[in-house]
C-alpha cells in the first residue's frame, strides 16, 4: 500500500479534488494507494476542517513556532514518518503548501514529492503568476504538476493543463479558470506516478 500524506496551507480545494477522484476511483484497489493524512502549517487553514468533513484524519505542524526551517521541517518529517515505511512509502503531496522547503527535506522525500503550480512552467516560477501572466501579454495561462526538487518550481513536469487568458482577465478571474483544470491535472498526475513508484 503506498500511503498518501497531503500538506497544505490554504482553503485544500486541490486536497478535497484528490480525496474525491482516489475514492470515486477507487486508487486501494487499482493503484495500491490511499490518502491517510492532511498536515497543515497553519491552524486556521480551512482545508482542515474539509479534509475532516471527508473523513480524513489531520494535524498541524505551525512553522511559526520553530527557531529554524530544519527545526520545523525536521518535526513535519516526523509526523510524517508515521506513514512512510518500506512496507508503506509515502507519497508526499503539496497542496497549497506556502512553503519553501530546504534541500535536505527534498532529498528525503526524493522522487516521492509532488507539487502543482499555477503556471505553465517553466514560466512564471515563484509567486503572483496569474498577474505576471497578465502583465506579460500571453495568451494561454495553466497548471503544472512537477516533482519538487531543492530548485523551486523546476523539478520534472508530470502534466499541464492551459487555459486562454481573456480580454479583461484579472489575476482573480484567470486563477479561477486555472484551478478547474488543477482539479482535473492533479489527480490524473498523482495517479500516474503511484504507477511508477
Amino acid at each position: 500500500m503506498k500511503n498518501i500524506v497531503i500538506l497544505i496551507s490554504g482553503s485544500g480545494s486541490n486536497m478535497a479534488a484528490i480525496v474525491k477522484t482516489a475514492k470515486r476511483e477507487d486508487w486501494v484497489a487499482r493503484l495500491g494507494a490511499r490518502v491517510v493524512t492532511v498536515i497543515s502549517n497553519r491552524a486556521d487553514a480551512p482545508g482542515l476542517q474539509v479534509a475532516r468533513e471527508i473523513g480524513l484524519p489531520t494535524d498541524v505542524v505551525d512553522h511559526k513556532v520553530y527557531a529554524s526551517r530544519e527545526a520545523f521541517e525536521a518535526e513535519l518529517a516526523q509526523r510524517i514518518a508515521r506513514f512512510d515505511s518500506a512496507e508503506y512509502p509515502a507519497l508526499v503531496v503539496l497542496a497549497g503548501f506556502m512553503r519553501i522547503l530546504t534541500p535536505g527535506f527534498v532529498a528525503q522525500y526524493a522522487g516521492r514529492l509532488v507539487n502543482i503550480h499555477p503556471s505553465l512552467l517553466p514560466a512564471f516560477a515563484g509567486l503572483n503568476t496569474h498577474q505576471r501572466a497578465i502583465d506579460a501579454g500571453c495568451k494561454l495561462a495553466g497548471a503544472t504538476v512537477h516533482r519538487v526538487t531543492a530548485d523551486l518550481d523546476h523539478g520534472e513536469i508530470l502534466a499541464q493543463a492551459a487555459v486562454p487568458v481573456l480580454p479583461g482577465d484579472t489575476a482573480e478571474t484567470l486563477a479561477a479558470r486555472v484551478l478547474t483544470q488543477e482539479h482535473l491535472i492533479y489527480p490524473a498526475a498523482i495517479a500516474s506516478l503511484l504507477l511508477k513508484i
